[in-house]
């Protein structure tokens, strides 16, 4: 710093103020000092100056698995949007879902020199774990069941859910079939007894649950199982991916979609719209759960408070051509106009 000082002809204080972006100095002596640094290569050092602020400017986000489409949508939304406000995010993946990788991953960050946690994961699996957090850390979690312990920020995925539905139902669909991901995850759950509920309310019949594993080979094989289910006319998938794999199958079966079979989604993937034929789907705004994450650990530091609350983003419903009237009741109504 005070080599820095000498070849710009300035203190030592002013190096220093131009180092922590201070506005308090002049544009012409501030492009001297950034010249000065670039010509001797000078670096601040970010250790000293969070002893001075006392804070790291780092938040830390633990999740799994990363080849989660959502996952890796919210993880970018932090990364940008904390660089936005200067800040910096160390990402430390959870290897399994397990309650020593849990365990395993907030060991590290308590080795690591960060303000706040970002924890995409269902809460059910940190009380499993029985994680604690260093003195001082926030926390943000992304489940939207993690109750007023924590401070939360997720979709609406009842919402999105009855949504989805109730379009189904709304087109004359007697009732609406569900392949839902696998048992042991929340959010499969939280979205099959949405559609059970919504059926349920409007005096619908509930079909039983068709297990898939959130790929499209699993919604490939569900597919050929409802091909032959007589009635189903509408199937709601828990993900896209297994929507796909239901288009797939009711094509090789013979159903045309939407004439015999209307299908709809959940996630809105990127090439949703370019499904054979274009998905109906609810849309989730990964981002914006990313930006208000980074926000909300914001507020958290700045008045050194922990304020449990809940923001759930709204899901919403992107209608395309896999989904119409059935067949039948479109023959129905043709027949009553004649």
């Amino acid at each position: 710093m005070v080599d820095v000082a000498v070849l710009a002809g300035v203190s030592t204080q002013t190096v220093s103020r131009v180092a922590n972006g201070s506005r308090d100095v002049r544009a012409a002596t501030r492009r001297h000092v950034i010249a000065a640094m670039n010509e001797l290569g000078y670096r601040p050092n970010s250790a000293a100056r969070a002893l001075k602020r006392g804070t790291f400017r780092t938040i830390g986000v633990i999740t799994f698995p990363l080849s989660s489409q959502g996952n890796m949508r919210t993880l970018e939304a932090i990364a940008l949007h904390a660089a936005r406000q200067d800040f910096a995010i160390t990402l430390i993946p959870v290897t399994a879902p397990t309650q020593a990788g849990i365990q395993g991953a907030f060991s590290r960050l308590g080795e690591l020199a960060v303000d706040a946690v970002i924890a995409i994961m269902e809460v059910h699996l940190l009380e499993a774990a029985t994680v604690t957090l260093p003195p001082g850390v926030k926390i943000v979690v992304v489940d939207a069941d993690a109750g007023d312990q924590y401070s939360v920020v997720d979709i609406d995925q009842a919402d999105g859910t009855r949504k989805a539905v109730q379009h189904l139902l709304d087109l004359g669909h007697e009732t609406v079939w569900h392949v839902a991901g696998p048992k042991e995850s929340v959010t499969s759950e939280r979205r099959a007894a949405a559609w059970s509920t919504t059926l349920s309310a409007a005096g619908r019949p509930v079909p039983p649950v068709i297990r898939g594993d959130w790929s499209a080979d699993s919604g490939y094989a569900a597919g050929l199982r409802l091909a032959d289910e007589t009635g189903c006319t509408a199937v709601f998938a828990a993900n896209d991916h297994m929507a796909l794999g239901l288009l797939r199958a009711f094509r090789e079966k013979g159903k045309a979609v939407p004439e015999d079979i209307s299908v709809v989604g959940f996630d809105d993937v990127p090439d949703a719209s370019s499904y054979p034929p274009p998905l109906t789907t609810v849309h989730q705004d990964f981002a914006a759960v990313g930006r208000q994450c980074v926000d909300n650990v914001l507020r958290q530091i700045h008045t050194n408070t922990i304020e449990p609350r809940v923001t759930l983003d709204p899901a919403r419903l992107v209608i395309r051509q896999s989904t119409a009237a059935p067949l039948a009741a479109s023959r129905a109504t043709i027949q009553q106009r004649c």
